[in-house]
């Protein structure tokens, strides 16, 4: 799984050492991390382009992010395509919670799915929110869920 940094740099590291090494960095710099996950995706002819980030929050202090993009020709409904975002989301959460708990930092999974009915999205609310909070998550939704609807949708080609 290829990992980047907004500015383009790859990282090199297995994804779990970075987000260490990035946590304790930002710890020794006396900063107190909050961490957001989540994932985005753009459906562009036949292909579909998911966005997953880790956004880094400095409390009081910015943030930077660490961005992994990943294309494929399946084909889903909107729902399918919500619930695969999250699922993507809550692979990575999964896969670093220990460091989370290690380190003391906060970590919420955002969801791309629109709290307003009127929105096709909103499908896949009920289920996507069991997924995140049945896992032991935080769960935010739009128009809470920065990391998915602001972050990852810039990231997302």
């Amino acid at each position: 799984m290829l990992w980047r940094k907004f500015n383009g740099d790859r990282i090199d590291l297995p994804i779990k050492d970075a987000v260490s090494e990035a946590i304790q960095r930002e710890v020794q710099n006396g900063y107190k991390l909050k961490v957001c996950i989540g994932t985005d995706s753009q459906v562009k002819g036949k292909e579909t382009e998911f966005a997953t980030v880790i956004v880094f929050l400095r409390e009081g202090h910015g943030g930077f992010m660490f961005i992994h993009n990943e294309k494929t020709m399946l084909k889903y409904s909107i729902k399918e395509r919500m619930l695969v975002e999250v699922a993507k989301s809550i692979e990575i959460a999964y896969a670093l919670c220990d460091l989370f708990t290690r380190f003391d930092v906060d970590m919420e999974v955002h969801a791309d799915i629109n709290t307003n009915p009127q929105f096709k999205s909103n499908e896949a609310l009920r289920e996507a929110m069991g997924y995140i909070l049945g896992m032991g998550f935080a769960f935010k939704a739009k128009p809470e869920a920065f990391a998915s609807s602001s972050c990852a949708n810039k990231v997302v080609n």
